[in-house]
């Protein structure tokens, strides 16, 4: 990597750390162009030249937020011996990351009022790549029933999504957190073969 492209690199890592911080403190809204740029010695040029905008920079926040989100939750699933129930530890602990505040605030509740439909965001298409090869290996080794795999992968990853979206927005997500997991592994229990 030659100086310029390391220099781009850090100048993005710091707009997105400061951007997490005030989007997580103030919300998306709520955030000045000084609050993002300031805090890290950086102008509203270097803002512009490298996400475009404000919303430009959203975006790569909740990509990286949203990204460790899956990360963390492979990471409990792995922590899983029974396949099955890995798989649905998987899901689960993303829609216990609603409880995480800056999650709560930057990807569940900000992200998709600003960015739109959360299954349109590359993150999220990368998770439900990996969740579809993960159902067709649960096919594969019968435990699953024969089922359609990107059906099956789509309609999961959106229950855990839609979960977690539920979970955000309501006004007691503590309350709430439970019975969306109880209903999550319900739904996912018809998958499994008797």
């Amino acid at each position: 990597m030659n100086k310029r492209t390391e220099k781009m690199a850090e100048t993005r890592a710091k707009l997105i750390q400061a951007a997490r911080q005030a989007f997580a403190e103030k919300g998306y809204a709520e955030a000045s162009m000084d609050d993002l740029t300031s805090k890290v010695n950086l102008t509203r040029g270097a803002l512009y030249h490298n996400f475009g905008n404000k919303l430009g920079l959203l975006a790569a926040v909740v990509d990286q937020l949203d990204s460790e989100m899956a990360i963390k939750a492979q990471m409990k699933a792995e922590a899983v011996e029974n396949e099955w129930e890995s798989f649905l530890m998987e899901g689960i602990a993303y829609i216990e990351m609603a409880l995480v505040p800056e999650i709560q605030r930057i990807v569940l509740l900000d992200g998709p009022a600003f960015l739109g439909d959360p299954s349109q965001w590359p993150s999220q298409s990368s998770c439900l790549q990996l969740t579809i090869a993960k159902v067709q290996h649960l096919i594969d080794t019968n435990i699953l029933k024969e089922v359609d795999v990107e059906a099956t992968s789509r309609l999961v990853s959106g229950a855990a999504l839609n979960a977690a979206l539920w979970v955000a927005a309501s006004a007691t997500p503590e309350e709430v957190l439970p019975k969306a997991i109880e209903a999550f592994k319900t739904l996912c229990s018809g998958l499994v073969k008797s």
